[in-house]
């Protein structure tokens, strides 16, 4: 279990190379012991210095892993949708569960939360109509009075009406949940065929979800619950990719774009005010990259103002959608030039990389991202095949926000062993690790995505330091000043020491 070890010296490196690179002799098991340590060393976590008790806790997470490699069944090698409830009972899932994973960086606001809930906490409220489109999906709407039909869809149902004539409505709302998120109990593969059919999947269910959670009371409910299930998987921070929509009321009146910040705002304070372990979270405004450059223009600019009007919530600006069927980051390079014409503030975080179209104008979007200054990329899939953009990454400590479940269910990847993060991670580029999109998926929280790391990335080799690391990362890399980094690195330091004193015996 040679994996706590820190680096050798400089000049013992350089020893074993000389030797390596001279005339051909006999093995040296010394050499060969070095050499192994040298890589171990690193890995992500390689040079973390164990106290005694997360070495023992070490000793007992690198015994439940190899039962775990050991297994026909290897979860990382099968589709989520098959290897979650083997996940859920595995003993390191039930630790991971526990561990305090610090923030979660890459969150998306309407999917942040378990569809189950959303449909029992939102589709039994009074004024819920649903109508069917012609796309074999739904929409919702909440109204005082008979809502307007809409074009390519079935006449209004209302909810509590369609309800009250049914016996069972087990079955409605199993119905109703299969149309919000992408889990299948069906072999996924033959579900969702191709990339197109997956992202039209997933764009449908967001379009069937927007009527639900832009409701007034059901916004501030959801993003409460949100936080909730993130706390819960005891994760202290949260930053979330947000469109800021107009949110309406029952009477069809809405609110703006500032209204819905201040919301945010508001409930973040109300729940760390409530849950005083939770650190809080952070918005980052998005917009789709289908827009055209007059109304990039336009919400840049409304975001430089958001950011100078609200900069203890607001993080920055992102694009969102499909980087493959969306417009590339140098499309709209004027109007993302314009925080720094104008000499404003506005960090981005650009999704970039999440493709395997090599060669394609899409593809150049992780150069085009670090040359507008992003300070992280999120997803980063493609970035082995961009040694130049692996290496500026590197160096400005750009982190990639990486989200294995996310690749794996959009088709990315089929075997988590072979995602491109597992070489990041052995040689400790920096990363952190989120969820994406996890009411979707069919999780909550981090805990699976950091089992997917942790066990289909890292193997045989990563351990307790390496889960150390990546936790710390997620404060490092995060938006907060380096001030609220300090005192966030504190208390989760705490929490930390308490999940190894307690796990460890």
């Amino acid at each position: 279990m040679a994996v706590l070890l820190q680096r050798p010296h400089a000049a013992v490196a350089c020893l074993l190379w000389c030797s390596l690179s001279g005339v051909l002799s006999i093995p040296d098991p010394r050499q060969r012991e070095a050499l192994i340590r040298l890589e171990a060393s690193m890995q992500t976590g390689g040079q973390m210095v164990l106290t005694d008790a997360e070495q023992r806790l070490n000793a007992l997470l690198f015994k439940m892993k190899q039962e775990e490699v050991m297994r026909a069944d290897f979860p990382p090698a099968m589709h989520f949708f098959k290897a979650r409830p083997l996940i859920k009972n595995s003993p390191i899932f039930s630790l991971l569960h526990k561990m305090p994973k610090g923030g979660a960086l890459h969150v998306h606001d309407l999917s942040m939360v378990d569809m189950e809930w959303l449909v029992k906490n939102a589709t039994y409220r009074p004024h819920c109509y649903m109508c069917y489109t012609d796309s074999q999906s739904i929409r919702f709407v909440f109204s005082s009075q008979w809502p307007k039909a809409l074009p390519r869809c079935s006449p209004w149902i209302l909810l509590e009406n369609l309800r009250a004539k049914l016996v069972n409505t087990t079955d409605l709302d199993n119905s109703i949940m299969g149309n919000l998120t992408l889990f299948t109990d069906q072999d996924p593969e033959t579900v969702y065929p191709s990339q197109d059919v997956i992202w039209d999947r997933f764009e449908q269910a967001f379009l069937a979800l927007w009527g639900l959670v832009t409701y007034a009371p059901v916004f501030r409910d959801y993003y409460y619950e949100g936080l909730t299930q993130f706390y819960m998987d005891n994760v202290m921070y949260v930053e979330l990719r947000a469109l800021l929509p107009e949110i309406y009321e029952l009477d069809g009146s809405s609110h703006d774009t500032t209204w819905t910040l201040k919301t945010y705002q508001e409930i973040t304070r109300q729940f760390t005010a409530e849950h005083p372990d939770f650190f809080g979270a952070r918005i980052i405004f998005t917009v789709h990259r289908g827009v055209n450059m007059s109304v990039m223009t336009g919400v840049v600019e409304k975001a430089m103002k958001l950011q100078r009007d609200f900069s203890d919530i607001m993080a920055g600006f992102d694009l969102v959608g499909r980087e493959d069927s969306g417009r590339p980051l140098w499309y709209f390079r004027d109007a993302l030039s314009l925080p720094v014409e104008k000499g404003a503030t506005l960090p981005f975080f650009f999704h970039a990389g999440e493709t395997d179209l090599e060669g394609t104008e899409v593809d150049q979007n992780l150069l085009d991202a670090l040359l507008l200054n992003t300070s992280r990329i999120g997803h980063g899939f493609a970035l082995l095949r961009h040694p130049v953009a692996k290496d500026i990454s590197r160096k400005r400590g750009v982190a990639v926000e990486v989200c294995p479940i996310s690749n794996q269910v959009m088709m990315l990847v089929k075997d988590l062993r072979n995602h491109p993060a597992a070489a990041l991670m052995s040689e400790n580029h920096p990363l952190v690790i989120s969820s994406d999109d996890p009411g979707m998926f069919g999780t909550s929280g981090l805990s699976y995505d950091f089992y997917e790391a942790f066990v289909g990335f890292g193997g045989i080799r990563s351990h307790i330091g390496s889960l150390k690391e990546l936790a710390i990362n997620s404060i490092r890399y995060s938006s907060l000043t380096p001030e609220l980094q300090e005192k966030a690195m504190a208390l989760w330091q705490r929490r930390w020491d308490k999940f190894v004193s307690e796990n460890s015996s």
